[in-house]
């Protein structure tokens, strides 16, 4: 009956979209599948949207929907808000990139130090990914040492993905795998051989599951201990307060990774730590090593990220993340009042919609509410931006509840 279900849905998608699948059938015969970024791609071909303002997106069919993807959480001031855009547009006025420093990089690297006691120094990057790569190179340069600690299901950029059975595409360190959550199996593998444990205070692409404070204080311990270098990335969940989850924790790691809303909505990581590490890139020092990056401190991600700093204050995460407790409670309440085989985890505004027994389950449910208008990662993940009102919330819920009303069948 499942089968039938999705069959059904999946042709309604269709029949509901053709814009979208001429664009994309457009786009493969450029790129492989028509595709540039894996994460955005679904069967039988996915949404080409043309419009985002505030919390709303509109397709090339002309469908509305509630954006509660939030740019894979990346886009959490909404889209196109005005301060992000006065920001870029001065920007363009002095001139794009200028060969050279710039005054906008020392003041948001130094708003940056100022939210994360755990940066001493920092140096920008283009990507969340490129900041993970140069935090491990740091690591290994300081400590002289190659082993990386990382865990089952951690997604550090799609170079550094850590999937059962490993990823073709990984960068060659040399790794070995913990289960998450795990302390005395992560404890097993941190030696005096380790360079660095690199880690998400909350598996992102794996699932929005949080890790516990046992566990990763005993990575902090096991990393003091054995002399290495622990690495948070907190490229998602640097939104849980001004000063990322490990201010929630109170734990200060050696290193930490940030990107995506840092950057404003456009191209941006960064990476610091200590001082003694980040030292090694000091040009001024014979020996130092090398970081180049034609954009790495380009004249509009670095307006727009200083534009950013000042909309992530400690009461406008408070209220996003506390809507997003209140959301995935209602949300959890209400599959199991139903008795629906769903359940979400998170943290904060950050979660993830998980369906129990077939994966065809989650599919249907993205569809179904697909078609109500709510826009969300076919994978269940859910990111709140500061546009998203509790309307939009009692929107969903409502869809959600028209599904497993709906589809009650597959439930009993």
């Amino acid at each position: 009956m499942l089968d039938r279900m999705l069959a059904a849905a999946i042709d309604d998608y269709v029949a509901r979209n053709p814009a979208s699948r001429a664009q994309h059938d457009r786009a493969a015969t450029a790129m492989p599948g028509g595709n540039t970024r894996t994460s955005l791609f679904h069967d039988p071909f996915p949404l080409c949207m043309v419009r985002g303002q505030g919390a709303r997106l509109t397709d090339a069919d002309g469908h509305d929907y509630i954006d509660f993807l939030g740019e894979f959480t990346a886009g959490i001031f909404g889209h196109s808000p005005a301060p992000l855009k006065q920001a870029i547009a001065a920007a363009l006025d002095d001139g794009i990139n200028l060969s050279g420093h710039n005054r906008l990089e020392a003041e948001l690297a130094a708003l940056i130090c100022a939210r994360f006691p755990s940066m001493d120094l920092l140096r920008f990057t283009n990507s969340g990914t490129e900041a993970n790569l140069m935090a491990l190179a740091a690591a290994v340069a300081h400590t002289g040492r190659r082993k990386i600690v990382v865990f089952e299901g951690g997604y550090h950029g799609g170079v550094l993905v850590f999937p059962p059975g490993g990823s073709p595409v990984t960068v060659p360190h040399r790794f070995v795998t913990a289960p998450y959550n795990d302390a005395a199996a992560a404890r097993a593998l941190i030696d005096g051989d380790t360079a660095a444990i690199l880690v998400e205070p909350m598996l992102g692409a794996g699932g929005c599951l949080p890790g516990t404070p046992a566990f990763l204080g005993a990575l902090r311990e096991a990393a003091t201990a054995a002399g290495a270098v622990l690495i948070f990335d907190e490229i998602q969940t640097s939104r849980l307060s001004v000063g990322g989850q490990q201010a929630v924790l109170g734990i200060t790691p050696d290193m930490t990774t940030i990107g995506k809303f840092f950057g404003g909505g456009l191209a941006f990581g960064c990476f610091g730590g200590r001082r003694d590490i980040m030292d090694l890139f000091d040009p001024r020092r014979p020996g130092s090593l090398g970081h180049a990056g034609t954009f790495n401190n380009n004249t509009l991600t670095m307006a727009a990220g200083i534009a950013a700093a000042g909309l992530l204050t400690a009461e406008a995460l408070a209220e996003v993340n506390g809507r997003g407790e209140r959301f995935r409670v209602t949300l959890n309440a209400l599959f199991e009042k139903r008795r629906a085989p769903f359940h979400v985890t998170g943290l904060g505004s950050l979660m993830n919609l998980h369906a129990r027994g077939d994966a065809g389950l989650r599919k249907l449910i993205f569809l179904d509410l697909l078609r109500d208008g709510i826009y969300f990662a076919q994978r269940g993940l859910i990111a709140l931006s500061f546009a998203i009102t509790d309307d939009d919330i009692a929107a969903f819920i409502a869809a959600t509840d028209r599904f497993v009303t709906d589809r009650r069948v597959l439930f009993s």
